[in-house]
């Protein structure tokens, strides 16, 4: 179902909750998921009227923000179910009547998924991923698939790479605190004026389209966007949420996790979307045991902050790093892949707005009682081994790394992308439109006039080109550095030298270290912060302030841990705000 129609399909039950005999309506804008559920449980509010009333939203704002590719035809006959088994006394779990989204780059049987590529326009997969059986099983109605960069952001790097948040089935997405479109020469081409923050659009959230969604990350993609967006999110340790049934760029680094709008609601999702018991469709789901009931809300203390040691990273992340002198290419913070957006982290300092930001986000850790170790070293950051420096040893990415020209980069992502894209094309049987990442390039090159590969498909290209026998040992070569850089002598040192319970990062920019690793992270909205592009915009143009937001990563399974700092600090700055553009 598209979008445009939703407004029409909207408005009986919309009008039904607007005239119900009660003090006031529900308004859906800003509501939490306890607080939705207690709306429910009062029966001041149905699942359908609550499903009616995010449609509605949709159908009045979604052609201004291009955040969804697909809508749940079926979400109010679900909602439906859910009311029926809630009169029964049967409630299945914490999302029980509750609307959730989904990145289109997860499979669900009944809802055409397709990573946003044409080439799986209207494809219905034959199963549901694992962590959709997880929500359902919780109560939740899966309301609509998001936008996302097209396969996650793995189709187009040099020299013309795609831009965050595109895809051929839906073009761009705009950010709902300012959704216009980028008026500078050479940017005009429909691209936002104010980032997304990359594939897992976390807009339909932002703008109260439903009160959470799940992403995905490879490195960046979850904490980005929600940096971007204003929201809660936790970017779980690989292997805590199954990725069985998601699109992948390399299990080495993948995950799917909640965003929301508070941590609270975030920690819920999280408890929803973990199995009770490992996958065996995904054997990383045995890294982590779950808190007893997959309950993460116990570990929400305003308090959580008394105590905690917490490291600030401040060289490369918050200020210029003296980098070995070789030439290289330094990826960004958020690393190659699933990411992107926000300064820091990428050996720039941060702008002097979001300098004053962390210094007040820090000020504010210690006035509730945190032990702040500043500054923390990171050793592979400090070291002036260019072999060993971790700035200088990015992603391989677009046609700038193919076979010959990759030497001083990681082919993990583009050895991966190859090996298990292949091994889920195979899950889909005989349904999958392609077999083979080489018929996705092939069939992507003969409908190019159709809207395909507007950007070309250097990263398919390089991928492709991987021979998994042939250079499995320069893949496992490069796994063990990106493990002995951003984990042994990166976040592994820095945390048990200075015997902290997290590192502090500006917004995303500690993604791309943490996501080696397959290291957790869990990131709070908190500031406002002038949006300063380069080149500058043009005389006369005003660009509305972005989000910016604050992350704490710790070591492997250490979510409990954050989402209790991480709560803390939100407690006591409570600093979102919805954005005007969709009040």
């Amino acid at each position: 179902m598209k979008p445009f129609a939703l407004l029409f399909l909207a408005a009986p039950g919309l009008l039904s909750v607007l005239t119900a005999a009660q003090p006031a309506p529900f308004n859906v804008v800003e509501a939490t998921i306890p607080e939705i559920r207690a709306a429910l449980e009062q029966k001041r509010l149905t699942s359908h009227e609550l499903v009616t009333l995010y449609l509605a939203r949709i159908g009045m704002y979604e052609d201004k923000l291009h955040c969804i590719i697909t809508v749940n035809p079926n979400a109010l006959k679900e909602a439906d179910e859910r009311d029926r088994e809630r009169a029964a006394g049967r409630i299945r779990g914490p999302l029980h009547g509750i609307p959730i989204a989904l990145k289109d780059n997860i499979l669900t049987h009944d809802i055409t998924t397709t990573g946003g590529a044409l080439a799986f326009d209207g494809y219905l997969p034959p199963y549901d991923a694992t962590l959709v059986k997880n929500l359902r099983d919780s109560g939740a109605i899966i309301i609509a698939k998001t936008g996302l960069s097209e396969l996650a952001n793995w189709v187009a790097g040099a020299p013309t790479p795609m831009p965050a948040n595109y895809n051929a089935m839906r073009g761009f997405g705009y950010n709902p605190y300012d959704p216009r479109r980028d008026p500078r020469p050479g940017s005009d081409d429909g691209r936002p004026v104010l980032q997304t923050g990359g594939s897992s659009s976390g807009v339909g959230t932002a703008a109260n389209f439903w009160p959470g969604n799940v992403g995905s990350e490879t490195s960046g993609s979850i904490l980005s966007p929600s940096n971007q967006n204003m929201l809660a999110a936790v970017k779980p340790t690989v292997g805590r949420i199954s990725r069985y049934g998601v699109i992948p760029i390399t299990a080495d680094q993948d995950t799917a996790g909640p965003m929301a709008k508070t941590v609270t609601d975030a920690a819920i999702m999280l408890g929803a979307l973990e199995g009770p018991a490992p996958d065996p469709n995904d054997p990383a789901t045995k890294t982590c045991t779950p808190p007893p009931g997959r309950d993460y809300t116990k570990f929400l203390r305003p308090g959580g902050l008394k105590g905690a040691r917490i490291g600030i990273p401040r060289a490369y992340f918050y200020e210029r790093a003296k980098l070995p002198q070789r030439f290289g290419s330094p990826e960004p913070g958020t690393g190659g892949g699933r990411g992107g957006g926000g300064r820091g982290g990428n050996g720039d300092p941060l702008t002097p707005e979001q300098a004053r930001a962390m210094t007040e986000a820090i000020d504010i850790l210690k006035q509730q009682g945190a032990i702040i170790v500043d500054p923390v070293e990171i050793p592979s950051l400090a070291t002036q081994d260019p072999d060993k420096n971790f700035a200088l040893w990015g992603q391989c990415s677009g046609l700038n790394n193919t076979k010959g020209h990759d030497a001083n980069c990681s082919v993990v992502l583009k050895y991966g992308m190859k090996r298990d894209f292949n091994a889920w094309l195979a899950t889909l049987g005989p349904s999958a439109p392609v077999k083979t990442l080489t018929e996705l390039r092939e069939w992507n090159i003969t409908h190019i006039n159709s809207g395909a590969i507007r950007f070309g498909q250097s990263q398919l290209d390089i991928s492709d080109e991987m021979d998994l026998n042939a250079d499995r040992a320069r893949y496992e070569h490069d796994r063990a550095k990106d493990l002995e850089l951003a984990a042994t002598n990166g976040i592994d040192a820095a945390m048990k030298a200075n015997n902290l319970d997290a590192l502090l990062f500006p917004g995303p920019s500690g993604a791309g270290i943490a996501a080696k690793p397959g290291y957790p992270t869990v990131i709070v909205p908190f500031a406002m912060v002038p949006n300063n592009a380069n080149p500058p915009f043009p005389a006369g143009f005003d660009p509305k302030p972005a989000p910016f937001g604050v992350s704490f990563t710790g070591m492997s399974c250490s979510e409990p841990k954050l989402l209790e700092l991480g709560y803390a600090f939100e407690q006591a700055t409570k600093r979102r705000v919805p954005p005007a553009a969709t009040p």
